[in-house]
């Protein structure tokens, strides 16, 4: 499964910058696919101006996964 942006469909990969849907800016460091059907998976970004990961459902970044 791919990470895709839900607008252009362009691939987001790990190292992508990344705007939250509340305009906060950050890179793409880690993703965990869904593990079953139920499941969104998660995207863990760094957000400017921080020291940690924060982990978000994907659609937060206007991701979803594609096959």
């Amino acid at each position: 499964m791919k990470l895709v942006h839900e607008k252009t469909a362009e691939v987001i990969n790990i190292g992508d910058k990344v705007t939250t849907f509340r305009g906060e800016k950050g890179t793409l460091m880690s993703v965990q696919e869904p593990r079953h059907s139920g499941s969104t998976g998660r995207v863990g970004v760094k957000l400017k101006g921080t020291k940690y990961l924060s982990l978000f459902y994907p659609s937060v970044i206007d991701a979803k996964w594609s096959e």
